[in-house]
Parts: C-alpha cells; structure tokens; sequence
C-alpha cells in the first residue's frame, strides 16, 4: 500500500511515519513545505507548500500512484495573520482534493478535530453526527467547519472515493513539547521550572473540560483506517476527561476558579500586546467544545488507547520543560523562531512570523 502523508513533518505526522516505518507492506511518502534536515530512511519525501497557487498541479502527479492520501497539514500561526491560515488550512485543504481527484486516488483521510464541532455539553459525550458549524469565536474551530463541508460536497459528488474523517482531542507527545510551547505560550512562560512536575496554580471554570490523546494512539487509529474500508468520521480521545481538578491533583496544584470573562481578556489583552500568541478564539473553544464519545472508533476500528490523558499530558509538560524537539522543521528548538526568546529579543512576536 502506497500511503501518502500531507504536513508529515508535525506533531501527528512524526508520529504517523513512526508507527507506519513498523508496518510492512506500506510505502510512506511525506509531503512537507520545508523537509527535514535528516529523513532517515524508507520514506521518500516532497517539497509543496500546500497554499501555493500551483498546488493542485505539483501535488497530482505524487498521488497518481497512492492507495491513500492522509492530510494532516495545517497552521495554527501565525495568529496575528489570518490570510496566511486561511490561505494553508482552507484553500491548502482544496488544492490537497482537488489533486486527489484528479490523480483517482481511491482513499481520503483528513485530519479534522474537535473543533469542528457546534458548542455542546461538558458533562456528556456527543456522537460524530452533532452539529458541524464550529465555534464560531475561533478561526481556527471556522477553518475546520469550512474544510469538513468540502468534505460533504465532495462525497456527493464522488460517491465511489473512500472519505474518513478523523476527530481527535489535544494532542500530545514528549516530542512536541517545544512546539505546542511556541504555538500556545510564548517566550514567557517559565518552561524550565515545569521540569519538578509542579504547577502551583490552575486557572478554575467549570467548563475547562477537555479531552488529549496520546500522538501515538492518534497513529494507531491512523494505520486501522488505512487498512480497512471504513468511511465517515471517527472520534478519538482518551480518558479521564482533563479538568481544573484533575490537573491539580496531577501536577500538585491549586485550583483558583476564574470566570469565563476574565479569562477571554486576559488573552485577549497579551495577545493583542504580543505577549503570547493565543487568541480569545482558542479559550472561547476550550469553553464551547463538546466533549466526544469515542464509542465509534472502539467498535469499528477496534481502537483502544494505550496512553491515558493525564499519563498523556504529563509526557507533554516534561517535554516543555526538557525543551523536548526533533530535527523535523515545525517540531524544531531552533532558540530564534516566533515563539522562542530568542525570537523574541530580535523581534519576532508571538503569534506574528511563520513557525513552519
């Protein structure tokens, strides 16, 4: 099975190769805009950035000869420009279809989230068929409702091509730690003081519930879709639910309850000051977004996670603290790039620049 991978050099993507390198039988090609420094071997690797006007045309004849196209690729900053997103999340996700059809590839995974997901419940689980019109205070929630309605149009009009839709929660691998630092905290936060495993306070609301999965059972889910006939949309995340209590008990901290206004302006003010490079939108979707059942993926993938989300969470922190990193360009420790101090002491802002 010929497998192409999208944005194969992110925080799924790593993962995905890592878990499809042990599968015999699959020839895996990665397509990134910028390739890695060291590619290791049994990968062979492409050069497209996916926003480009001539995407459609660079991508088709790579896919000519796959089983399967995988997407994964997506941006989450720059924050403070809001074509560049556009232009890789929406028009990128046409132009990966677009060369998909083209080429005949009979098989299409993609990468959505939790995000696409309408406000629900924190106190119950919703099913892969709640609403699908996203959050509507984050552009990042807008940018998955729009691709996944591509989605829709493309099933109706290509009955035979083979759709799956892949929702997970946050997540998280000791490897990303230096990524998910520069994309969701900044230069500021103290990262090394995290490596006692202790976090003093936690900021407490009753909504703050949501849900992680561990990289590597993402890759799992990935490899069973890939190797059945499965179609449609799958949840993924792992137990216990993460919430202010869980995350004091695991990292010996105090719960300081915060109402939902204070915690949308405090983002909102450092991010317009570039201080840190998360939006309000991001904490109206960790607010809003419903938590999932993952029932589906459990009975028709036999999909079971090894890695529970606090253990999950856990990895992530160390690797914050241990400036955990790989050679592969998003998931760099590069001391210059948005998001690191060094970037930040020779202009680079958060949320400003592009980190891939």
């Amino acid at each position: 099975m010929r497998v192409v991978i999208v944005g194969a050099s992110g925080n799924a993507g790593t993962a995905l190769l890592r878990r499809l390198r042990t599968e015999p039988g699959i020839e895996a090609v990665g397509i990134c805009r910028r390739l890695p420094e060291q590619r290791g071997t049994g990968v062979e690797w492409h050069s497209v950035d996916v926003g480009h006007e001539s995407a459609t045309e660079l991508l088709t004849p790579i896919f000519a000869t796959a089983d399967a196209v995988v997407n994964l690729a997506w941006q989450i900053q720059p924050s403070h420009d809001q074509r560049r997103l556009y232009r890789t999340n929406v028009l990128g996700s046409r132009a990966i279809f677009q060369a998909v059809l083209r080429a005949g590839v009979p098989s299409l995974v993609q990468a959505s989230s939790v995000g696409v997901y309408s406000p629900g419940p924190k106190h119950a689980y919703v099913t892969e068929d709640w609403r699908r019109a996203g959050v509507l205070e984050s552009s990042y929630s807008r940018h998955k409702a729009l691709v996944e309605r591509m989605l829709d149009e493309i099933e109706s009009d290509h009955p035979t091509l083979r759709v799956v839709r892949v929702r997970p929660g946050l997540i998280f691998q000791r490897d990303a730690g230096t990524e998910i630092g520069r994309y969701f905290a900044g230069p500021l936060l103290p990262a090394r003081l995290l490596r006692f495993g202790w976090i003093p306070l936690i900021p407490a609301h009753p909504n703050l519930r949501m849900q992680a999965v561990h990289a590597d059972d993402v890759a799992e889910a990935y490899l069973s879709i890939l190797s059945s006939d499965v179609h449609g949309a799958f949840n993924l995340a792992a137990g216990p639910v993460l919430d202010p209590d869980s995350a004091a008990r695991a990292f010996r901290g105090l719960p300081v309850p915060v109402p939902g206004v204070a915690l949308e302006g405090a983002a909102a003010l450092s991010w317009w000051l570039r201080l840190q490079p998360v939006d309000r939108g991001w904490v109206k979707l960790a607010l809003k977004a419903p938590l999932m059942s993952c029932d589906r993926a459990v009975s028709e993938l036999g999909w079971r996670p090894r890695t529970d989300a606090i253990s999950a969470l856990r990895e992530l922190v160390a690797g914050l603290a241990g400036r955990a990193h790989t050679e592969s360009p998003p998931l760099r420790a590069d001391p210059d790039m948005p998001g690191r101090m060094g970037g930040l002491l020779r202009g680079r802002l958060p949320g400003t620049g592009n980190p891939y």
